[in-house]
């Protein structure tokens, strides 16, 4: 059978050790060139429309052996799994960073245990939008790594430093959660077993700087009791400009029977939105008699309000009987 080859491109975003808190995959690593003063974690740049930005990248090979890499720039996004920082790959299209950067080199050899240091231009356009634009410098080893067996699964890996570039003019941070869901799982009858829920909702950046949001969960029930109140965990640090990211929270220990609504609200500096969403909780038997006893009564009603439209039938008059014809008396005979 004819392989298929699989194409799992791991961008290594994080820092790690030095040298400069390199983006290390163990093999080889990623970073920006040291400047006079200290090390740099990441490219941190500011231009205005129309200007041009020139810096270096280091790579660096940590294994015995010759590593040849694709050099390139890129776009960053946030993740549909879980909001974490990625770039786009090379074959994707690029309308920022990845658009504005041009290594001196697209393609470099960097001998065993050596780095190999690259000049880059960044040419920013007269038309770009400011605030934010985050992406990444990639070294790419276009080498696949295939398996074995009739459906080869094939590997590439690459490295990225991370470059944060920010484009002078009015800056507008704003968020916007939308979507929000309840999804309730419950038991049969109320005690009869564990009630959760899930609550998903979507959390978009609609401005145009990098956010570190923080979001509350409130949830009330009847009469305005409180039955939920806490701050999120699991939402992305580094919420990138035009972005949106699905995110889930676990409700444990649901109402199993109650009506309310849920309220999600998201902040970041000079920006808070809320939305909300209404819930109610009952159980599946519940709800099946509910559902059962409503359809018996929609079909009687319906039956009802037929029989009272009928029009009742018409009584036809019956026809008075002919009057019996009189017959003619016959007169005496005349005596002669």
């Amino acid at each position: 059978m004819r392989k298929l080859y699989v194409l799992l491109l791991g961008l290594l975003l994080a820092w790690q050790a030095a040298p400069a808190h390199a983006a290390d995959n163990g093999s080889w690593s990623v970073y920006p060139v040291s400047s006079a003063v200290s090390a740099r974690p990441y490219f941190y740049l500011s231009a205005d429309p129309g200007q041009t930005v020139d810096d270096k990248v280091v790579v660096a090979n940590k294994t015995g052996k010759p590593l040849t890499f694709r050099l390139y720039a890129a776009d960053a996004y946030n993740t549909a799994r879980d909001g974490g920082f990625a770039v786009r790959t090379v074959r994707e299209k690029m309308r920022g960073v990845g658009a504005w950067a041009k290594p001196a080199k697209t393609r470099v050899t960097v001998p065993a245990h050596k780095t190999v240091t690259v000049p880059f231009t960044l040419q920013v356009p007269e038309g770009a939008e400011p605030g934010d634009h985050p992406g990444a410098l990639v070294a790419l080893d276009e080498r696949i790594d295939k398996g074995d067996g009739s459906l080869a699964l094939g590997v590439q890996r690459a490295v990225a430093a991370r470059v944060y570039l920010r484009v002078g003019g009015p800056t507008v941070p704003a968020l916007a959660v939308e979507h929000v869901r309840v999804i309730h799982h419950q038991p049969l009858l109320p005690g009869l077993g564990d009630s959760d829920a899930t609550i998903s909702y979507t959390l978009h950046n609609t401005g145009n700087v990098t956010l570190d949001p923080k979001v509350t969960l409130r949830a009330k029930g009847l009469f305005g009791r409180t039955l939920l109140s806490r701050g999120l965990t699991r939402i992305p640090s580094e919420l990138l400009p035009g972005q949106s990211v699905k995110l889930s929270e676990p409700w444990k220990d649901a109402p199993q029977l109650d009506w309310g609504d849920v309220t999600l609200t998201a902040s970041a500096p000079g920006t808070r939105q809320s939305e909300s969403a209404s819930f109610f909780a009952l159980p599946w038997l519940a709800a099946a008699l509910l559902l059962a006893v409503g359809f018996v009564a929609g079909v009687l009603a319906v039956r009802a309000r037929r029989d009272r439209a009928r029009p009742s039938a018409r009584v036809r008059p019956s026809r008075p009987a002919s009057p019996t014809p009189s017959r003619p008396r016959s007169s005496p005979s005349a005596r002669l």
